[in-house]
């Protein structure tokens, strides 16, 4: 059958991939426009402009992080309780930011005061700025293990403290993500925003893409060099029951590397990273709006999917207990969750893109200067 209990733990784990890179295309460029708002806006109206070319649209690319969330939940529960047990700190750190997007857009020009609007300005860079550093973070702890262990009854405990996941690996990767999204935020302010605050993203991406390209270098040569990655060292059986405890892990200095000799094809992951970088910085220079978008979004699927394919079949090492380590075998719900799942998802999926298409349909076009001043009260 094609969807025995091994290939549909292979598809979701494909799709928790689909899910995770949607969510960081879609709503990755909210924060990196929230993240870019003090170097392209330099007076009110300037500001209101590139916080009106994601105001209309931040609350459903959201959507992509519920779909993450929630097939993280039903998909792998030990991998959900695990991740949002232990790295409870760096989420509540991530959702209260993430809080200050919608109270920033509501209240800033409820009052026509400078420091208050400023205040408000300041309190949604925070909420890009934020999200963007932790998530990258927490990929990049998720890559060196994180101290937790599952006792006989399979109940987890934890080592992990949010000063421990600050590590200079972990921060690497967190600026990683933090440069990505502000190239990324770059060109679609140049989609949307009208001159200057177009002008002033496409300087700013063209750094954000150079800031790019050196930060995943240097994280893919300490992730070669430095860190040391996990292996199974024991038969596994992939349609087996899930029990993280039934196997044998070594740690070894490049064992993230092996994925791309025996599969060469998923070397197309960081490739396409690179690549869309690079593309992008050349493009920020020619004033190619749309095609910058694309390199970018090509750049950001391709950086999340390296974490993904460097580091299967693993989910999320344990450094502390090597055998509670969590895999695409031993960690997922029921063959018969993963289906009803499966067909859910076949259903959902294409309905949340083909909204998310309209809703950028219906609201194409630039936001400029002359449009807030024309309309001060019908804007954010």
């Amino acid at each position: 059958m094609i969807f025995d209990y091994e290939n549909l733990r292979l598809v979701w784990w494909l799709l928790l991939g689909v899910l995770l890179i949607g969510f960081a295309v879609m709503d990755g460029f909210d924060l990196g426009v929230a993240a870019l708002l003090p170097f392209v806006g330099r007076n009110d109206v300037e500001r209101r402009v590139a916080i009106n070319t994601i105001g209309p649209v931040w609350e459903g690319n959201q959507v992509w992080l519920v779909l993450g969330g929630g097939a993280i939940f039903a998909a792998w529960p030990p991998l959900y309780a695990v991740s949002f047990s232990g790295f409870y700190l760096a989420m509540f750190l991530v959702l209260a930011s993430l809080i200050l997007r919608p109270v920033g857009f509501t209240f800033r020009s409820k009052i026509d005061n400078p420091v208050w609007r400023s205040t408000w300005d300041w309190a949604l860079v925070i909420s890009g700025v934020v999200p963007a550093l932790i998530f990258g973070v927490a990929v990049g702890n998720a890559l060196q293990g994180v101290p937790f262990a599952f006792d006989p009854d399979l109940r987890a405990s934890y080592q992990i403290t949010l000063f421990g996941l600050l590590n200079p690996f972990g921060l690497l990767c967190g600026l990683v993500s933090v440069a990505m999204l502000v190239m990324h935020g770059a060109a679609y302010l140049d989609i949307k925003a009208g001159e200057p605050v177009a002008g002033r993203a496409r300087r700013a991406g063209g750094v954000a893409a150079i800031a790019t390209l050196g930060l995943f270098a240097l994280a893919g040569l300490a992730t070669a060099f430095l860190i040391q990655g996990y292996a199974i060292t024991s038969v596994i059986d992939p349609a087996g029951p899930s029990n993280p405890l039934g196997k044998t892990v070594v740690r070894q200095t490049g064992s993230w590397l092996a994925n791309y000799g025996a599969h060469p094809w998923m070397l197309a992951a960081p490739g396409l990273g690179f690549a869309g970088a690079l593309s992008a910085f050349f493009l920020f220079k020619a004033a190619r709006p749309v095609l910058t978008w694309l390199t970018t979004s090509a750049s950001v699927a391709g950086i999340v999917a390296t974490a993904g394919v460097s580091m299967f079949p693993f989910l999320l090492p344990s450094s502390s207990s090597l055998s509670s380590s969590l895999t695409v075998w031993d960690a997922s719900s029921s063959r018969l969750t993963l289906g009803v799942m499966l067909a859910a998802a076949v259903v959902f999926v294409p309905i949340v893109i083909a909204y998310t298409a309209w809703v950028f349909r219906v609201l194409r076009g630039r936001v400029t200067s002359e449009g807030i001043t024309r309309d001060p009260h019908g804007v954010y």
